[in-house]
């Protein structure tokens, strides 16, 4: 079903990637402003391809590419290959050290709307954010950064190949997020050729980066149809994934909170005795306190006003009440009742107008939450729990989508290693690797 094949990457030259801690950057929905000027200061940096500045624009970026391939900044792999990228990571309360094992090849960007999908999405897009990702792609023709990716193997078959592979890795360093990635790469056809088998008779769940594969997805649309003789082979059929084992016990998924601000009257006492009809409320002495007071209770949420605290619950009755026309594995999570009854019912914003709505942003640090409450820059904050990849199998295999921003795969992969065409002439090969 999930048709995958090797790469021939364009990676940094010899010389350039003995310091490609230097070319790395962090992917377009991350990156901060700041992050981003600091990386624009050096020439070659990921960053001109991946996030034009707003000074620049999807054009510039593909003159920068041109003319790094033709001073051969960027090299184009003369074999196909499959790369090994492992990160090494801890989270934050837990000493252990993680490592999540995957791969990246080219993957078939098949449309999640067919009557038998190939690719299974868990959440809605952002039209905006997507339409600034199909202008990169369009105009570079150059997949810039790997989404990821999970299939699923209980056996672990691939993994001692890979284990075997990132011993002799050609790049290390450390990322943004304090994350030690490594890259190694096999050509062995015989090895390329096991991981085309275990892959291909499965369905992937898209864990990261929606908005690029979608951008994949409507690029490989507009071609097809302006292509009489499409065969399904060509170059613009293919998107660049990570791929990790969704059997691992290093599949780590972090919660996104929700910040509120700019609601027009907002009146925090009459907002509480709305959400009193809904939920159980208790005060919190210490806000850095509510991550622990709501972790692992069904439908509990922290609400910060400022410097204080509150504990929401739903009470199991009310439940009931959700009229959203979703099967039950939807309406149980808690982030269902979060949208439904503190953002719906609570603050007025009807279910259909949250995903375009400017009174929502999300944030995934809990700091960042606090300050942004006692600064008076947000309204309140919306303090929320992780998801199990259990819950996201479910609502992918059912068809629907989680609300929006409800996973945060932990870490995120960065920018720089290896550059994936879409250009035909550098996407096909020389002789045939009979794949």
């Amino acid at each position: 079903m999930a048709k995958i094949i090797p790469i021939r990457a364009w990676r940094y030259n010899q010389d350039l990637a003995q310091n490609i801690d230097e070319l790395t950057s962090p992917l377009f929905d991350v990156i901060s402003e700041k992050q981003r000027k600091a990386l624009y200061e050096q020439p070659y940096n990921s960053i001109h391809l991946s996030v034009p500045l707003q000074t620049e624009s999807a054009q510039q970026a593909h003159q920068t590419l041109d003319q790094w391939k033709a001073e051969g900044i960027l090299e184009l792999d003369r074999l196909p290959a499959i790369y090994v990228y492992y990160q090494y990571f801890t989270i934050p309360g837990d000493k252990r050290e993680y490592i999540r094992k995957g791969f990246v090849s080219y993957v078939k960007a098949t449309s999640w709307d067919d009557e038998n999908p190939q690719i299974l999405r868990h959440e809605n897009t952002m039209p905006h954010s997507v339409n600034d990702r199909i202008e990169v792609l369009e105009e570079t023709q150059l997949n810039v950064s790997p989404t990821h990716g999970l299939y699923f193997d209980k056996d672990f078959e691939l993994e001692k190949y890979m284990d075997e592979c990132i011993e002799n890795p050609i790049y290390s360093t450390e990322d943004y997020q304090g994350v030690k990635d490594v890259l190694g790469v096999i050509h062995d056809h015989a090895i390329i050729k096991k991981f085309i088998a275990k892959v291909g008779p499965q369905k992937i769940i898209l864990a990261d980066g929606h908005h690029r594969y979608e951008s994949s997805m409507l690029y490989r649309e507009k071609r097809k149809a302006l292509n009489p003789d499409h065969t399904g082979n060509e170059a613009y059929n293919y998107h660049l994934m990570y791929l990790t084992n969704g059997e691992a016990d290093d599949l780590r998924i972090l919660p996104t909170h929700r910040l509120i601000s700019g609601i027009e009257g907002f009146d925090r006492d009459a907002l509480m005795e709305i959400l009193s009809e809904y939920f159980i409320i208790k005060y919190v002495d210490n806000p850095n306190d509510i991550n622990e007071i709501i972790l692992g209770k069904k439908w509990a949420f922290g609400l910060l006003f400022g410097d204080e605290a509150i504990k929401v619950r739903l009470k199991p009755e009310v439940h009931r009440q959700l009229s959203w026309k979703f099967p039950d594995v939807i309406k149980e999570l808690d982030l269902t009742v979060m949208h439904y009854f503190i953002i719906e019912k609570g603050l007025g914003i009807p279910g259909k107008n949250q995903r375009s709505s400017r009174n929502i942003t999300f944030e995934r640090n809990f700091t960042n939450c606090l300050s942004a409450t006692m600064s008076g820059s947000a309204q309140f904050a919306i303090i929320t729990q992780d998801i199990s990849m259990e819950d996201v199998q479910k609502v992918c295999y059912s068809g629907y989508t989680l609300p929006q921003k409800s996973t945060y795969f932990y870490p995120k992969v960065i920018c720089g290693y290896l550059f994936a065409s879409i250009k035909q002439d550098e996407f096909e090969l020389p002789f045939d690797i009979g794949l």
